[in-house]
């Protein structure tokens, strides 16, 4: 029973968007074999790829409504202050934008970064250049949350990459949401941006790798003491 715990919380579960991707990615790897064998075993390396992309691990998130938690894994591609876009009606005073570009390799899950209320969703059509290039924040195709939460209104943006077609997003408008919460995913490298208000404090640095749900990228206040984890 215990090897079996042991193989249990070791393999990463495939969150259920990704079933399709999965199957073809395997129904194609079958196809390929029946033309040309070496061509299954090239077809079950990209269909394993494909599972890994869609996993969807357990993280371990700071309970606090003084921080912010990273909403994706990836790297930290900028930190600034910026106008926020107009479709997120975040007024047009800067705020403090923290950017976290996601790969190929990285898990595509996003999370909320604080807990709050849905004020609003607001999607925008638009290009699909290099999701690492500051000017995806404004050319690319994207979806912004505007949530409420205990030190005024942030932004959650969802950006599409170059090779991402696709911006999903399960939450809906006035619901609350638990830091660490599961919102939506992008599929095949993008970017998240989070908008705070000035008074929030950067506690990331660029090129830093952040993990979904865990990572804590800004702080409103310090000198805190321990702070309890919720796990999801």
């Amino acid at each position: 029973m215990s090897l079996f715990n042991t193989v249990r919380n070791t393999i990463v579960p495939v969150h259920k968007e990704g079933y399709p991707f999965v199957a073809a990615f395997f129904v194609a790897s079958l196809v390929l074999g029946w033309i040309f064998k070496p061509l299954f075993w090239i077809g079950m390396i990209f269909t394993l790829w494909c599972a890994y992309f869609f996993r969807d691990p357990e993280r371990v998130t700071p309970q606090d409504d003084d921080l912010v938690i990273s909403p994706a894994d990836g790297k930290v591609s900028a930190i600034q202050m910026v106008t926020p876009p107009a479709e997120l009606d975040l007024g047009s005073e800067p705020m403090l934008r923290i950017s976290v570009f996601m790969n190929v390799f990285n898990c595509h899950v996003n999370r909320a970064p604080m807990r709050g209320r849905i004020v609003s969703i607001n999607y925008r059509s638009g290009s699909f250049v290099n999701a690492e290039l500051d000017k995806a924040s404004e050319d690319n195709e994207r979806n912004g949350l505007v949530i409420e939460t205990r030190h005024g209104q942030i932004g959650v943006v969802q950006i599409a990459g170059l090779v991402a077609r696709r911006i999903l997003c399960w939450a809906n408008t006035n619901e609350p949401l638990d830091a660490g919460e599961r919102f939506g995913l992008i599929r095949f490298g993008s970017r998240l941006d989070v908008f705070l208000p000035a008074s929030a404090a950067p506690r990331v640095s660029l090129g830093q790798t952040a993990i979904a749900g865990e990572t804590v990228i800004a702080e409103f206040a310090s000198a805190k003491g321990p702070v309890i984890s919720r796990r999801s």
